[in-house]
């Protein structure tokens, strides 16, 4: 008899599928998969998920200045890069080399200012390196990157993930203490449907929404101040309304940003496109 028998597929499912089936967390807090302990030796306060419906709409260079944003206004950032296959973050923080650890754990690299980071790519030689991993190893290697990794004194720790609803988001909103999500998407026509996988899922494992950044929202020409929609028009705000959530920033194409993530610069970046959202985070803190 399949452990949840009000799923639609119910006839074919086992015990085992349901374990990790998002028709079974709508029954059940949190997935209903007791929450992976942090390290003895940490003390984070508050975990934020990154995520979007699909790639290429700069996830991780929200999550980048997201978290440059928050050390800015004086909290303790931690950015875990759970995007295992493609991660960038130690890329856009010119973090390279091996991290270290002690009897109690891996420590993360600290970037420039003092943001502390964890990726894949601070555990190989070459960062150019492929991960040629299937889901189940990922999945526990996300999970050790919360267990196995001391993270001191965080106030916010932003969990870069890979792009979709799969392995890695079910692992972190299931396994992670997860206190709500960023839904990052970009002003095209497609971003309804992509925006509401993402909201979906997270309503699904009972993960709160603090609300969606739209970027690549426009382009500020410089020689006449005037802002031109690369992408078409703008659908984040009747998104964000159909779902009661507030959008937190509509960020620009801007080559400075661009140059200052190949350059690893990203925390020196000028711009107070994420005011908004440093104000809803810090009201959770």
């Amino acid at each position: 008899m399949p452990e949840n028998s009000n799923c639609s597929g119910a006839s074919s499912c086992s015990k085992e599928s349901c374990e990790g089936c998002p028709s079974n967390a709508k029954n059940k807090a949190g997935g209903g998969i007791a929450k992976e302990p942090m390290n003895a030796a940490s003390n984070v306060k508050k975990v934020i998920g990154v995520v979007s419906g699909k790639g290429g709409v700069g996830k991780s260079f929200v999550t980048a200045s997201l978290a440059a944003a928050m050390n800015r206004a004086g909290y303790k950032v931690g950015i875990m890069d759970a995007d295992i296959t493609g991660p960038s973050i130690p890329k856009a923080f010119g973090l390279k080399g091996l991290i270290g650890g002690n009897e109690q754990g891996m420590l993360p690299l600290a970037s420039a200012t003092g943001i502390d980071i964890m990726s894949i790519n601070l555990l190989m030689k070459n960062e150019t390196d492929p991960v040629i991993w299937r889901g189940p190893i990922i999945g526990n290697v996300v999970k050790q990157f919360w267990t196995d990794v001391i993270w001191k004194n965080i106030d916010f720790m932003f969990i870069d993930m890979p792009p979709g609803t799969g392995d890695v988001p079910l692992t972190v909103f299931q396994s992670l203490p997860v206190d709500g999500i960023v839904v990052v998407a970009s002003p095209q026509e497609l971003v309804s449907m992509i925006v509401s996988k993402a909201v979906n899922m997270a309503k699904m494992m009972n993960i709160p929404i603090l609300g969606l950044v739209e970027n690549m929202s426009y382009f500020r020409c410089p020689d006449n101040g005037k802002d031109y929609k690369i992408f078409g028009e703008s659908h984040i705000d009747a998104v964000a309304e159909s779902y009661g959530l507030p959008v937190l920033a509509k960020l620009p194409i801007e080559p400075a940003l661009a140059e200052a993530c190949d350059a690893g610069t990203i925390e020196s970046a000028s711009g107070d496109w994420m005011a908004g959202a440093v104000d809803v985070l810090v009201k959770i803190i």
